[in-house]
């Protein structure tokens, strides 16, 4: 029986890409697997067939040959049973099984440390020591797990490789070494301190440099802070998450400040000048006659530098005309004259205006 073409039973067109070749092997693949197809010889079959195809069209010579001279140019160089498959299945495969050479020490895990600020420190810049529990490496086997005097010695089983192959049916696959979990020796004398660990628990002591500007859900990075790595093993790192505290007198968004001024009515009706604070201390703020209860006031440049560089951000100072209390009965009866002076509507046109639409409002209802 003749020979199918390798490029129709991929489904790929000739001078498809290498990776459009290995995608489509391993859609069928999947599929036909035998594992998953164990009383089905008909699948069997196209898994043994797209399996010879993608042996050749994989193989950069097999192919050139098999395009110029067909199924000829490549007999018996394809198709070679299962340890040819075994190869073609972990090049595939190989990211889902584990193939490839064993890695070295695992890295450690990164590490977070939220670390609260007050405003005046975020936004001028500061050196704060922290404290940060963690695993470091044992210095009395420096990381190795071995007690001092002794080193870790080759796995026996997988031989250092850290892995071992395992035949499944049709197939081999390559797994972690059980003896040595994957790392190739093992440890026969292990050290007093951290029992073959190499680590230990430890409360370090470090010093960030928190440049100026920072606010909440900024990072500093220190590399290498982290936790020691297993099998002295590199480093991980520390992320210190910044959170800013609640201020008494600021609210920040982003580079702006945000503050309430409260005034007296004297002082809204009248106009005068009062004394604001800001991150570089007490400025001047002149509030003109006639301030009503919400007026906003910028003040340039009088905000944070943001972290990233540029201009700093402003001062919004938002005035609150604040209702005098506890008075006494003479402020009292001067008030209610200071009242009876009062014309509605050339006096108070927020008020006139206010009532006004609220009787058409009411009015409305009754018709």
């Amino acid at each position: 029986m003749a020979k199918r073409d390798y490029y129709e039973i991929l489904g790929v067109e000739r001078g498809a890409e290498e990776s459009v070749v290995k995608k489509a092997y391993r859609r069928i693949a999947m599929k036909d697997h035998p594992d998953r197809n164990p009383d089905n010889p008909e699948a069997m079959e196209r898994f043994k067939e797209a399996t010879e195809a993608y042996e050749v069209l994989s193989d950069q010579e097999k192919r050139q040959a098999y395009d110029q001279y067909g199924h000829a140019g490549v007999n018996g160089n394809a198709g070679g049973g299962s340890a040819g498959f075994s190869d073609v299945f972990g090049d595939v495969f190989g990211d889902i099984f584990g193939g490839g050479r064993r890695a070295g020490p695992p890295r450690g895990s990164d590490l977070r440390y939220d670390l609260e600020l007050d405003l005046e420190d975020a936004a001028k810049g500061k050196t704060i020591k922290i404290k940060v529990p963690t695993l470091t490496a044992c210095k009395e086997c420096s990381g190795s797990g071995a007690r001092k005097g002794t080193s870790p010695i080759t796995c026996t089983t997988c031989e250092g490789a850290g892995k071992i192959r395992r035949s499944q049916g049709f197939f081999a696959v390559e797994q972690a070494c059980p003896t040595c979990r994957g790392r190739g020796k093992m440890i026969t004398e292990p050290c007093n301190s951290c029992y073959g660990q190499g680590r230990v628990e430890e409360t370090k002591t470090l010093s960030v440099k928190v440049p100026a500007g920072v606010d909440t859900g900024d990072r500093i990075r220190l590399t290498g802070e982290g936790e020691a790595g297993p099998e002295g093993g590199q480093a991980g790192d520390l992320y210190v998450q910044v959170v800013m505290r609640d201020h008494a007198i600021f609210q920040r968004d982003g580079s702006n400040l945000y503050c309430e001024v409260p005034i007296s009515v004297a002082d809204a009706a009248l106009g005068g000048e009062l004394e604001v604070p800001t991150l570089e201390g007490r400025v001047k703020l002149k509030i003109p006659a006639e301030t009503q209860t919400g007026k906003l006031f910028r003040m340039r440049g009088k905000g944070v530098v943001p972290v990233r560089g540029g201009s700093p951000g402003d001062l919004l100072c938002r005035v609150a005309v604040e209702t005098p209390v506890k008075l006494t009965s003479e402020q009292k009866d001067l008030l209610r004259k200071f009242q009876q002076t009062l014309e509605s509507g050339k006096h108070s046109p927020r008020k006139t205006s206010w009532f006004d639409a609220a009787k058409k409002f009411v009015d409305g209802f009754s018709r």
